[in-house]
């Protein structure tokens, strides 16, 4: 009785688990979150892991969040009588992906056990509370942006070579021969040159950012990168360039400009150094304004702040050549000089700025669906173009300011061969070569109206899934579009889920843009993996979204954002959405759904590792 009553007295005391939880969640990116729970478990008691056979703790979530794989476990194992348990700590991480919850729901259930005997299992329910955050960079990003980098360097050291640029080297040796300020000078001289190239563009970003945000930075380096005028304008400048680089006139900046500044260079001191620099600057326009044109929008396909980052990375190292004969000027006696080898690599520049304009071109012409620089045209004149360059290489064509060629050196031979090379290269791709090397700057393959080996139906109206060329009815033109190596794609992700629920596959969601160089190279060199591209054809429903599709949409699907800015055409509705969706703003970038919409992996960016991407869709 006594010991009846006691247990019944014991039973009226509230219970106190040996086991405290605490639940975080940490922002990964979009819509995906990862769920921290810690365990702190009092001395004497242990639990299972998660992972163990003999269950441990059991995470159940709450509707609208779903798990992302595979748990994390973490905790200083310990063993009782040959099992593995947690003793003191315990911490489990959990990657979720809210679709429409705002806060994290579930319960974790456990078991806690002191020699060897359990308790009853006990439960931790836990709500926490999210904000929508922005998209972590891609793991992938930092790749893309040393990529950008790595090739502003290698275009401001070869701009010393060109005409305009090297005849300021003995302006520079012969100003710093007469300095007595030594390095602290030399130093500067480097400085100002940085800061010439790239204050104004720090300036005109921070600029569109304090008018609206990243919103309005890249809405600006959008429509800079994908609009008709700008490219048709930089098209425009670059054959400019390339006539002037041939002879058939000069392009230089109004000479009081440059003479106003070289007057005030001869004053000396760091005041004189300033305008040296300035007067390098100016004078090296001609030269340098193309191949600046061109990083800045290539670097535009990428977050805001990478115009600036690739632009810092081209003015240091046009800059480092003359910082160091600023420091050095007796270099100066090393340096070959100037003559008709100068000419010469003003026309070899020529002919280069007629291959790289054409990007600007074909870039209007895949965005606003001109089709008058399909893949095979665009090929034909790179073609011409560097045959016509290893003529010239080997002195059998001239221009008005070439001087005669009296023998062919070993340096001009070597660079006729390699262009030689480059034209056997390009040949196989007029019947539909991949050309991988190239893919970013070539109009993509399905554009290509002839391809060596397609299996085309009678049908024309019909979709020929293996053929790289697929050719679309006009009613499916409207819902569908035509994708590399005989892959179609739904143009929303509302019919893309309606395929999807109704075939049983995953969806693949593809941001992409016609004009974004490394979604091209993706295709080409990811895409066309054979366990890439088997998985891409049969587990999934593709959904591309084009952020720079020019199409105007009917007056009904037009989309009025929060701001009351109103969105007309296909272009701007997916950039808007995908940004609103998955918490995205550049391209390319990849997420896997399931068929009602919750996103499964992503986002997952530029990355040309095949065996990676493969993975990443065998979910």
């Amino acid at each position: 009785m006594t010991h009846t009553l006691l247990f019944f007295l014991l039973s009226l005391l509230p219970f106190v688990s040996p086991v405290e939880w605490k639940a975080a969640v940490e922002p990964v990116s979009g819509n995906e979150y990862e769920l921290v729970l810690s365990a702190t478990i009092e001395p004497g008691y242990y639990i299972h892991p998660m992972a163990d056979r003999y269950a441990g703790t059991l995470l159940e979530l709450a509707p609208g969040v779903t798990a992302q794989g595979e748990p994390e476990e973490v905790f200083e194992a310990a063993d009782y009588k040959g099992e593995t348990v947690a003793e003191k700590e315990y911490v489990l991480r959990q990657k979720v992906v809210l679709d429409g919850a705002e806060n994290v729901e579930g319960t974790v259930t456990w078991y806690a056990c002191t020699n060897g005997v359990c308790n009853s299992p006990e439960d931790y329910a836990f709500s926490v509370p999210v904000t929508v955050s922005p998209a972590a960079p891609a793991a992938s990003a930092p790749v893309g942006l040393w990529k950008l980098i790595l090739e502003a360097i290698l275009w401001g050291l070869l701009m010393l070579l060109t005409p305009c640029v090297f005849p300021m080297v003995p302006m520079t040796v012969s100003f710093f021969l007469k300095q007595k300020g030594g390095r602290l000078q030399a130093i500067l001289y480097g400085a100002f040159i940085v800061l010439l190239y790239t204050l104004p563009i720090c300036v005109i970003i921070g600029l569109t950012w304090a008018a609206g945000g990243s919103a309005v930075t890249a809405d600006i380096f959008n429509w800079l990168s994908t609009h008709w005028l700008p490219n048709i304008l930089f098209f425009v400048i670059f054959m400019l360039f390339a006539a002037s680089f041939f002879g058939a006139f000069e392009i230089v900046l109004p000479s009081s400009w440059t003479t106003k500044a070289d007057a005030k260079s001869g004053k000396g001191g760091i005041l004189g150094v300033f305008f040296l620099a300035l007067t390098l600057v100016l004078v090296s326009f001609s030269c340098t304004g193309p191949i600046v044109g061109t990083v800045l929008i290539k670097s535009t396909q990428g977050e805001f702040w990478v115009p600036m980052v690739t632009m810092l990375a081209f003015s240091i190292a046009f800059a480092l050549p003359f910082a160091l004969l600023a420091l050095f000027p007796s270099l100066l006696s090393r340096l070959p000089k100037s003559g008709g080898w100068l000419n010469s690599v003003k026309v070899v520049l020529g002919f280069i700025e007629i291959a790289l304009g054409l990007k600007f071109l074909s870039t209007a012409d895949q965005t606003y669906h001109w089709h008058i620089l399909d893949r095979e045209v665009y090929l034909a004149i790179w073609i011409a173009v560097f045959i016509l360059l290893a003529l010239y290489l080997l002195g059998l064509i001239r221009f008005k300011n070439d001087e005669p060629l009296k023998h062919l050196s070993f340096g001009r031979f070597t660079l006729a061969l390699v262009d030689i090379a480059f034209v056997v290269y390009l040949i196989p791709g007029m019947w539909g070569a991949p050309l991988k090397a190239l893919s970013g700057y070539l109009p993509p393959i399905q554009t290509q109206d002839f391809v060596q080996g397609s299996i085309v139906a009678g049908d024309q109206s019909s979709v020929v899934l293996n053929d790289p060329s697929v050719i679309l009815s006009d009613s499916e033109e409207s819902l569908l579009v035509r994708l590399p190596y005989g892959l179609i794609g739904y143009t929303s992700l509302e019919d893309g889920l309606a395929a999807a629920s109704a075939s049983g596959k995953k969806v693949f969601v593809d941001i992409t843009g016609y004009g974004c160089v490394n979604c091209r190279e993706m295709e080409a060199r990811v895409w066309s993996d054979p366990a890439v591209l088997s998985q891409l054809r049969d587990d999934y429903v593709i959904v591309s979204l084009y952020v720079d599709d020019k199409t105007r949409l009917p007056e009904s699907e037009w989309v009025t954002t929060p701001a009351g800015k109103v969105l007309k055409d296909v272009g701007r509705v997916n950039s808007y959405f995908v940004q609103e969706r998955f918490g995205v703003n550049s391209q390319p970038n990849y997420f896997i759904l399931d068929a009602s919409g919750a996103v499964l992996r992503g986002p997952r960016g530029y990355n040309l590792d095949p065996a990676a991407f493969a993975e990443f869709l065998r979910y």
